[in-house]
């Protein structure tokens, strides 16, 4: 999964595992997965030196993660830090506080965006075994 890594980003590594927890899923497991989220998440994530990079969670069609916009219209666009981004992931900082304190900031279907950290916390556990 090292094609969607980014220097300089703290996400890249998160959103590598991520991918890699992806393909290790059997094709029940994606589906399941996919059925769950049914969405597509587009990640706008800024770190510490002003720089942007994107990334894709694709949880409608293929299962996936990858870098760059979406290749399908995404659910919601979420705009965030790279060190929110990193909190988000660990568990360490809830969703909706982000939002409401405006470290997290979405366009689209906000509502979808709750969907993102059960992908993050079942690819985490899959990735650990």
């Amino acid at each position: 999964m090292s094609d969607i890594k980014v220097e300089g980003f703290k996400a890249s590594e998160i959103l590598s595992r991520l991918g890699s927890a992806f393909e290790g899923f059997t094709d029940a497991e994606r589906k399941a997965q996919i059925k769950k989220a049914n969405g597509i998440f587009e990640l706008r994530i800024t770190n510490g030196n002003k720089q942007e990079a994107v990334w894709t969670i694709d949880m409608k069609e293929k299962g996936s993660v990858y870098k760059g916009p979406a290749q399908s219209k995404p659910g919601v666009v979420l705009l965030m830090s790279d060190d929110t981004f990193a909190q988000l992931a660990d568990g360490k900082l809830d969703g909706q506080k982000a939002f409401m304190t405006g470290k997290l900031k979405t366009k689209g279907n906000a509502m979808l965006a709750t969907k993102l950290t059960p992908i993050l916390e079942t690819a985490k556990g899959k990735a650990k075994l």
